[in-house]
């Protein structure tokens, strides 16, 4: 059993005059009263591979005792004071949800002991006029000790303050304001363990290798940038896509495709010979994604198409057909899903990542004046996607131009994700030139979710038919999608003129 909660917080150093030198925090902002509790007595023990890849990733595990939430404590980042907190019930061995949660960061190395922190706490709660807690200050006496044997010891004070869940983020402005006329500021470590990593030696020998040097502002700097980015984001989606969170395999589908366009498009920056074994690494994890998140597009695409029709066109029992399609295939691609992340072909791709971003192949254009690399790599992705476009649509009505104009939706989405890589070094002229490919992209994947939609109404009006259910709703269904993809191809011919203006490629020198 897990519990899972949004942490936003801050710290500081503490007050010279301990508790007595905390301000009084009474009407600011909401703050109506506070309330002391304490001390209590923390004790926690904080779990790490041995080149601590979870610290260097900003996240933390630990087994606390004391306190009200006495436990395994997984916290990871989500961006500035918020993380993400997955809380596990005390046991001996760190718990098996944590540790596949985990997973991405630790790539399966052994998790172990590296530092005990016991922390004597004073907690002041700030109060609404209703008496709810809004947030909790915490005065901690530290003493940490490197579980190594022979390691060091270090001991310090420190000041936390933390969100009640559902407060606005806005309140510790407010707080950090008052505490800083007080002369209270911001601590220089971001969490306790930083802080007795680096005090107590228990981190020395864990520095990860450092990147050769890349030229600032060159083609090779900016590539790295961002698959650096890009790779940081799939890890960091990982645990969500494990928890079935709404949306993140989309999000983590796309990644893979950035990814894989980023190492397509650079090929001059960065040597194919070690990129494009990954990339096809990419291309598998993508599709083992794409088949939950095509799943679910349709299952929604169809439902709201049935939600917008009148009662009277709704013949024999559609939506209990279409709940039982859902949950039939729901169950197996998400079951499909967790297992791909369970696989060691799957940490291999996280260690290839970060091998790559640690020591990219770079080639010569790394080094050349992004103007040119870059402006490059972008016109040759434009002209891959005229040539698809110019071949679908000479193609005939039916499913060879359907087919046709698949393949020139994956040249917009290329030259798109091209151009994203190069707007921190081209600026507005690729940044135009990538909204347009956008649009062309967006117009045919809607045609192609219609176009899939007719196979699957077709399949469900057999099925239904079969079953001595009426099909004509099935079938007005499909006709729908059918008209709608045809009005997608009326539409397109406009969409693509406006994206092959010469215009937009003018500044990118062609």
């Amino acid at each position: 059993m897990t519990q899972s909660k949004r942490e936003i917080e801050r710290k500081y150093e503490p007050p010279s005059g301990g508790v007595a030198g905390l301000p009084d925090l009474t009407g600011v902002g909401p703050v109506a009263s506070v309330t002391t509790a304490g001390p209590e007595e923390l004790d926690a023990v904080y779990h790490d591979t041995e080149d601590l890849r979870l610290a260097g990733a900003s996240a933390t595990l630990r087994r606390r005792t004391g306190g009200p939430d006495a436990g395994w404590h997984l916290k990871l980042p989500l961006g500035g004071d918020t993380r993400e907190e997955v809380w596990a019930p005390l046991s001996d061995e760190v718990p098996e949800s944590l540790r596949e949660l985990a997973l991405s960061r630790t790539r399966g190395a052994e998790l172990r002991p590296v530092v005990r922190i016991r922390s004597t706490r004073t907690v002041r709660q700030l109060r609404d006029a209703e008496g709810r807690v809004l947030a909790e200050l915490s005065l901690d006496k530290v003493r940490a000790d490197a579980a190594a044997s022979g390691g060091g010891r270090a001991e310090w004070g420190e000041l936390e303050v933390e969100l009640a869940e559902g407060v606005h983020a806005g309140l510790l402005d407010a707080v950090e304001k008052k505490l800083r006329k007080r002369g209270i500021v911001r601590a220089d470590s971001p969490s306790k363990l930083v802080r007795a990593l680096r005090e107590t030696g228990a981190g020395a020998g864990a520095e990860p290798e450092r990147c050769p040097e890349v030229v600032a502002g060159s083609p090779g700097a900016y590539v790295l940038a961002y698959v650096r980015e890009q790779a940081g984001r799939l890890v960091s989606l990982d645990p969500a896509v494990r928890g079935d969170l709404p949306d993140a395999v989309h999000r983590m589908r796309v990644t893979c495709r950035r990814l894989r366009g980023c190492l397509r498009s650079y090929r001059s920056v960065l040597d194919r010979r070690v990129t494009d074994p990954v990339r096809a690494e990419l291309r598998w994890l993508a599709g083992e994604l794409g088949v939950a998140r095509d799943q679910e597009v349709l299952g929604e695409r169809i439902g709201a198409a049935l939600d917008r029709l009148p009662d009277e066109l709704v013949l024999g029992p559609v939506a209990a057909r279409l709940r039982v399609f859902e949950v039939s295939h729901g169950g197996e691609v998400r079951s499909r899903t967790r297992e791909a992340l369970a696989t060691s072909r799957y940490l291999r791709l996280l260690d290839a990542l970060d091998a790559l971003v640690r020591q990219p192949p770079l080639r010569a254009g790394a080094s050349r004046k992004p103007a040119r690399t870059m402006a490059q790599a972008v016109l040759k992705e434009y002209g891959r996607l005229a040539g698809r476009m110019e071949l679908a649509l000479a193609q005939p009505a039916g499913r060879s131009r359907e087919t046709a104009l698949h393949e020139a939706r994956k040249a917009a989405k290329k030259l798109r994700y091209a151009a994203e890589v190069a707007r921190p070094a081209l600026g507005k002229p690729v940044a135009r030139l990538g909204e347009r490919a956008k649009a062309v992209q967006l117009l045919l994947g809607e045609h192609q979710d219609a176009v899939v939609a007719q196979d699957t109404l077709r399949e469900l009006a057999v099925a239904a038919h079969g079953a001595g259910e009426s099909a004509f709703t099935w079938g007005l269904l499909h006709g729908l999608e059918r008209a709608g993809a045809e009005a997608r191809q009326r539409e397109l011919p406009e969409v693509w003129r406006a994206a092959a203006d010469p215009a937009l490629r003018a500044p990118l020198g062609h």
